[in-house]
């Protein structure tokens, strides 16, 4: 598991190109402002215990989202930081529950189309905690 974490100013994103062939068809366009952007990337190895990686992913964002002074998380599949990838089920899943989670622990929760290359806009400041990332 691989996050990469940017706190924006202004985030936001339109589908562009349908990368798997499951995904739900989706035309999206959003624009989120003060937000926490999770950038996670799953791998291979994460799908023995899913549970593991969530309780992960949670309390990262958390603490990047409390650094950053916000209730707002975006949660962004990107497999694009390591080789490994795991299954796009799992994965759709990692998110979904993940999610879920965070809203329970009365966060505001975005999640970008899944299974889409997006068009994205990305305004971050400068600041000692607006960008992160984790390997776990």
């Amino acid at each position: 598991m691989r996050i990469l974490m940017i706190y924006a100013e202004r985030f936001g994103y339109r589908t562009s190109v349908k990368a798997v062939e499951s995904a739900l068809d989706v035309n999206e366009e959003k624009v989120i402002k003060n937000v926490l952007v999770g950038f996670i990337h799953a791998e291979g190895k994460d799908e023995d215990n899913m549970s593991y990686f969530e309780t992960k992913i949670i309390k990262n964002l958390k603490w990047a989202a409390r650094k950053n002074n916000t209730q707002k998380i975006v949660l962004h599949s990107f497999a694009h930081l390591s080789e490994s990838k795991a299954s796009p089920e799992f994965t759709k899943l990692l998110l979904d529950n993940s999610g879920k989670r965070l809203q329970n622990a009365d966060y505001e929760v975005y999640q970008t189309p899944f299974g889409y290359y997006l068009d994205l806009d990305l305004k971050a400041p400068g600041t000692s905690f607006s960008r992160l990332f984790r390997e776990v």
